[in-house]
């Protein structure tokens, strides 16, 4: 079984090209894969391995400067959920390219799981997914507005555009684990929004803690790990990855007559051309070739939150 932590944390790390080296090394030693990104305003990635690993590897973080009160959220999974260990340099650990937005200056108010549900219940507030538009498409939270943008990078100018929207409404946004909303709250609060909340733990903390029978998220949450979703109690979701476009499929999507595994899937089939098609064909043999002398590949998974 294998332990998988989702984690970030904003902080200043001065030069953070420091911490990469002996931060993979103790991931490598640990038998920990996964992905973890560092820049100067903190880390964030998701890892899995081995609970003592894992441990190990917590104790550590929360040993670096500003990162004692780091927290984290787990879950598990029977199957490796990523296939090597990478630690990457990032001018951003979440990008939404706002060079005045910080998070460790303020963020909107925090909510609890349990008190979500009668918060987006309210008249007045208005519930936004800040999400990429792929993930929004397996799941959501009812009532939310979907800004359909695709990526992160895109929110600034999609609120410049929808501001009036939402006049006179109380803001309450969410997203996979925390992090966008950290970001996205210090944003609207900089353009003057005062009544911006956010869910504590994102989406994933939601479903771990609030019973299925009192959600009101509907479908499915997608990760960034090997499992592709989970739903309620953090378990693993029905989709599988489009190893072409990297967007999440269900099983009956692979019964599609536009559907050649690593290849097209309906959602792209039209979105690349002949040669790409070539190249992603001579791609999955030699995976298939790997495969069959007993090498793991892991699908390469969209860059995270």
């Amino acid at each position: 079984m294998y332990t998988i932590a989702a984690l970030y944390h904003f902080t200043r790390f001065d030069d953070p090209a420091t911490i990469q080296g002996p931060l993979k090394d103790l991931c490598d030693a640990q038998g920990i894969t996964g992905i973890l990104l560092l820049a100067q305003e903190g880390i964030n990635g998701t890892v899995a391995g081995p609970r003592a690993g894992i441990d190990a590897l917590l104790t550590y973080l929360r040993a670096l400067p500003g990162c004692a009160d780091l927290v984290h959220k787990e879950s598990f999974s029977e199957a490796r959920p990523f296939g090597r260990m990478k630690v990457k340099l990032k001018k951003e650990i979440v990008t939404m390219g706002q060079p005045d937005v910080d998070p460790t200056a303020s963020v909107g108010h925090y909510v609890e799981p349990a008190d979500w549900n009668d918060l987006i219940r309210s008249p007045d507030v208005a519930v936004i997914d800040t999400r990429n538009d792929y993930e929004v498409a397996i799941g959501t939270f009812e009532g939310a507005v979907d800004p359909e943008t695709a990526s992160f990078r895109d929110f600034p100018a999609w609120w410049e555009e929808n501001k009036e929207r939402f006049h006179n409404k109380r803001i309450a946004m969410f997203c996979t684990g925390g992090i966008r909303c950290e970001k996205s709250t210090n944003f609207l609060m900089g353009q003057g929004i005062e009544d911006v909340y956010h869910l504590k733990g994102g989406i994933l903390k939601y479903l771990e803690e609030v019973p299925q029978d009192d959600s009101t998220w509907e479908g499915e949450c997608f990760v960034f790990d090997g499992r592709v979703s989970v739903g309620h109690g953090l378990k693993e979701g029905p989709h599988e990855l489009c190893y072409a476009c990297r967007r999440p499929i269900l099983p009956e999507d692979m019964e599609r007559e536009n559907y050649e595994r690593g290849v097209s899937c309906y959602q792209c089939v039209n979105e690349t051309s002949d040669w790409d098609k070539g190249r992603f064909r001579e791609r999955q043999k030699q995976i298939a070739l790997s495969e069959k002398r007993g090498e793991v590949h892991m699908p390469y998974l969209p860059g995270g939150e």
